[in-house]
């Protein structure tokens, strides 16, 4: 697998996200629910060119959604949360200058 499969999507939209990513200078993605935490290190170092500390893992389970008339279940799917080393950063946004 190559690290862009690995990596899906970060998750930075969430508050506990942009706290983690303040106080703990901790990163969360989606990845490949077939990924172990050596590959998703690897990855993550590959891709943005930081230290990676350590990496946890989690399967979060699908919900039971409306679909029409009836409901179906969604794909359950893997959270990890990376830990970067001090002094490292992921900048996923950039911060808009305001001018005059």
């Amino acid at each position: 697998m190559t690290p862009e499969q690995i990596i899906k999507r970060p998750i930075i939209l969430t508050e506990k996200a942009r706290v983690l990513s303040e106080d703990e200078n901790q990163v969360q993605f989606e990845v490949a629910r077939d990924a172990n935490k050596i590959q998703i290190r690897h990855a993550v170092e590959h891709l943005f060119k930081v230290t990676v500390t350590d990496v946890n893992t989690l399967v979060v389970r699908g919900r039971m959604r409306r679909m029409g008339r009836g409901y179906a279940k969604t794909q359950n799917w893997k959270k990890a949360i990376v830990t970067l080393k001090a002094g490292d950063k992921i900048q996923f946004f950039q911060a808009a200058e305001s001018e005059g």
